[in-house]
């Protein structure tokens, strides 16, 4: 699923796109929006909250459409005339106006609610990392609600701070040195690993391309994620990955057995 910063980044090239224009193009390929028609409604603007995109429209009244990634969605913005670099099949939305278009593709969610009712739709959230509304005791206290919770499974929770995906989790547990199932109470410095979740979304929220080690070479950019097998950058021990998590709700974690000992 992307990554807080990667939805940042969605919101941006949206809101750059589109606010302040009206639209020419409004198709909604999914059930139950096919026969929407908000062409010639203005948008207003396009903002993240957490790994959820509002963009918000008026046409005959104030609307907001939601969507959001989940694991393989994307949004591309397009000058007229330009080939998509997707299947035609995977698109959920297009909206156009007079130069370009944004086209929604294999979107997990997408849905129009009035504007009154946007704040419902994200009131499940913790504060979020890149958000206006950010609030660092008030993560902390989510977090520490549940102290015999593994940290990474509370990292992953959007209720607790919105913004950290996978990658993130294995990233912070790894340079934390925490490894990814140890209890929260067991956690020493929590305060800090929540700003360094912040920093790691901040430095990344500009870039495509992410980075937790700071190099930007192919198989060079993190420390753990997706390296399973391959040695540890700080002391060559083979990085692991396992499924863990509830039932049901099993995600894979990546950590180093000695960097990262399961002392708990």
């Amino acid at each position: 699923m992307p990554e807080g910063d990667t939805v940042w980044r969605a919101a941006a090239k949206l809101d750059r796109a589109l606010t302040g224009h009206r639209l020419t193009i409004s198709d909604f390929r999914v059930p139950g929006y096919a026969t929407w028609d908000l062409t010639g409604g203005t948008v207003i603007r396009t903002l993240a909250r957490g790994k959820h995109l509002l963009t918000r429209i008026d046409a005959d009244r104030a609307w907001t459409l939601h969507t959001h990634l989940k694991m393989e969605g994307s949004w591309h913005v397009y000058p007229e005339g330009e080939k998509w670099r997707r299947p035609a099949e995977q698109v959920r939305v297009v909206l156009g106006i007079e130069s370009r278009k944004a086209v929604g593709f294999s979107l997990g969610i997408v849905e129009i609610v009035p504007r009154h009712d946007e704040a419902a739709l994200v009131a499940h959230l913790g504060p979020d990392l890149l958000g206006p509304d950010w609030d660092e005791d008030l993560a902390l206290r989510n977090l520490r609600a549940e102290p015999a919770r593994p940290v990474g499974q509370a990292l992953l929770d959007q209720r607790n701070l919105a913004g950290v995906g996978n990658m993130y989790m294995a990233e912070l547990c790894f340079t934390s040195g925490i490894h990814p199932a140890t209890p929260l109470h067991l956690v020493g410095d929590l305060p800090r690993l929540v700003r360094r979740a912040k920093q790691m979304l901040e430095v990344n929220k500009e870039r495509a391309i992410q980075t937790t080690t700071g190099d930007l070479r192919p198989r060079e950019r993190m420390w753990v994620y997706r390296r399973d097998t391959s040695p540890c950058r700080r002391c060559e021990t083979p990085i692991r990955v396992e499924m863990l998590g509830e039932p049901g709700r099993e995600r894979a974690a990546y950590w180093c057995p000695s960097c990262q000992p399961a002392g708990f």
